[in-house]
């Protein structure tokens, strides 16, 4: 599970104010902590737990945690993985945790239904960057292949990943789109992201199935995230376009946490949940932040838009709490382990993106 790896080496000038995380094994451990909240829904979910995108940027966070908070929960289940894995080495490392885990492209005739049965489906399967150029692939993929995943799991309970990228961009001021808000979607990613919602809110008219509309905006760990690539950029004095000025940004560990208790609210017809961090964070405030604990003056270029993407998790936050890392918190943490040639995951998340082109 580890990224790319440009190799430690002793830290630049940075003046954190907590203890940072050195090592991948201490913050894989730290993302994949469950709460005491978890624990105590584990002790009353029916089933086992199947997860389809396992060895994506979340998925094998997600696995980590589910048997963390299995075992402490006192309750047998089994928790299932599936991916293509073309790494070895994170499958044998999900393997080593006690996940099931199943090598399977699922775009191939008769994988689905080789597949084991499961009460809870998390489905994390996506494609996002790539898109432009390839835009039948991003269909089939988000579209068509959720819709054979809907039938077949038309019996479990369905989490499923979606993002805010399908609300329209508004004003910075706004507080962000509610679940409530119409959405709009920009370019060929957003509008198959829309229809992946819509394959499963097929199921769950139609079959009874229940189901959670999962709307997420963006993950962030420190190999990973938008944290970590302003942290980059200001580090390597690259520019940094804030034309995309402002962004939410939420602890991976939070994500998962409360991803895996969503099963209790997946509803027919389709339920939603926001999931994002309580700030609208402004992109050239937090360069700056990072600039100040790295001794780095940030190259920023542009100028704000008066609108963006934003997701309001106020419903999400009241159900299960705020993120247990704030965005503080991360920006310390991700501006030593940048200057300190921490591993990255190389896969930037162009947040910075306004024309719906990936």
């Amino acid at each position: 599970m580890s990224g790319k790896q440009s190799g430690r080496k002793k830290p630049g000038k940075v003046k954190t104010t907590i203890q940072p995380i050195t090592t991948e094994k201490e913050l894989d451990e730290l993302l994949s902590e469950p709460t005491p909240g978890l624990v105590e829904f584990m002790k009353n979910l029916e089933g086992d737990i199947l997860i389809l995108g396992t060895g994506g940027k979340v998925g094998h966070t997600m696995a980590r945690m589910a048997v963390r908070a299995v075992e402490a929960s006192g309750v047998s289940r089994k928790i299932i993985g599936v991916d293509t894995f073309p790494s070895d080495g994170v499958r044998k490392a999900l393997d080593k945790l006690g996940v099931e885990t199943h090598k399977a492209d699922l775009m191939k005739p008769g994988a689905l239904d080789a597949l084991p049965d499961a009460e809870n489906v998390l489905y994390m399967v996506g494609f996002k960057f790539g898109s432009t150029g390839a835009e039948w692939n991003t269909w089939a993929i988000n579209v068509y292949l959720t819709g054979l995943c809907a039938q077949r799991y038309k019996k479990s309970r369905i989490v499923s990943f979606s993002s805010g990228n399908i609300y329209p961009f508004l004003p910075v001021a706004s507080g962000g789109a509610t679940e409530e808000t119409p959405v709009e979607p920009v370019g060929e990613y957003a509008m198959t992201t829309l229809g992946r919602e819509r394959m499963f809110d097929y199921v769950a008219n139609h079959e009874g199935t229940k189901v959670l509309q999962f709307r997420l905006n963006y993950a962030a760990e420190l190999r990973y995230g938008i944290v970590h690539d302003v942290a980059t950029k200001v580090w390597n004095g690259a520019p940094l376009d804030v034309s995309m000025g402002h962004v939410n940004v939420v602890w991976q560990g939070y994500v998962c946490n409360v991803a895996l208790q969503c099963f209790g609210l997946a509803a027919s017809p389709s339920s939603i949940l926001n999931i994002a961090g309580p700030e609208t964070v402004s992109v050239r405030w937090m360069a700056e932040r990072l600039g100040s604990i790295m001794g780095k003056k940030p190259n920023v270029v542009g100028e704000e838009s008066p609108n963006a993407l934003l997701n309001n998790s106020a419903s999400c936050h009241k159900l299960f709490g705020y993120p247990q890392v704030s965005i503080e918190t991360m920006i310390e943490w991700v501006a030593h382990w940048v200057a300190s040639g921490g591993a990255s995951l190389g896969k930037p998340t162009h947040y910075e993106t306004r024309d719906g082109k990936f």
